[in-house]
């Protein structure tokens, strides 16, 4: 593959895939990152493999991929609103697949299962409940520091926060059940 279609791609989608990357990353130097990294990737591969023929569908998978390991990367993930079931339902096992360090091809499997489960729970929530979730709980930012940045009152982050972990709780049950021993 020539710089030139690598060139050519990237003026061709990058707007678009930025654009892709930050309907789920907040930060914009983080989907910048992201961004690079996809595409230098995607040099990568077409410069040592059979040059990709679906470069969209290509791009915004590896896109998708690269999202989920920031989401992995990131320490300060308490995910502590999933670990406090309604019904007392401990999900420390899901808590701790996500954190394990050991890189062995079934773990991996089982980490890429759940997040991708978790990366389409968030999808489905309303924007405002996925985004004081994702602040908080990913971001590490605190309610008084979005209400602050979003003019918008405590107790409404407070309670579209709640909304979401009732929503996520639900929804990820059934990854609850196929991640943990019977």
């Amino acid at each position: 593959m020539s710089k030139n279609s690598v060139a050519q791609a990237f003026s061709e989608y990058r707007d678009r895939l930025l654009k892709f990357i930050r309907s789920r990353v907040r930060v914009l130097e983080d989907a910048e990152d992201i961004v690079q990294d996809v595409f230098y990737q995607y040099m990568r591969v077409n410069e040592l493999a059979t040059p990709i023929e679906q470069t969209a569908a290509w791009l915004y998978r590896a896109a998708r991929n690269k999202i989920i390991d920031s989401y992995r990367k990131k320490d300060a993930i308490p995910f502590s609103a999933l670990a406090k079931a309604d019904n007392d339902e401990d999900v420390s096992d899901i808590i701790d697949l996500l954190s394990c360090d050991e890189a062995t091809p079934e773990t991996a499997a089982l980490s890429a299962m759940v997040w991708e489960e978790i990366e389409a729970a968030l999808d489905e929530l309303p924007q405002p409940q996925r985004d004081i979730f994702i602040q908080t709980e990913m971001e590490g930012l605190s309610v008084k520091e979005i209400a602050e940045k979003t003019g918008v009152a405590v107790n409404t982050l407070l309670s579209r926060k709640h909304y979401a972990v009732k929503f996520l709780r639900k929804r990820l049950r059934v990854v609850y059940g196929e991640v943990t021993p019977a």
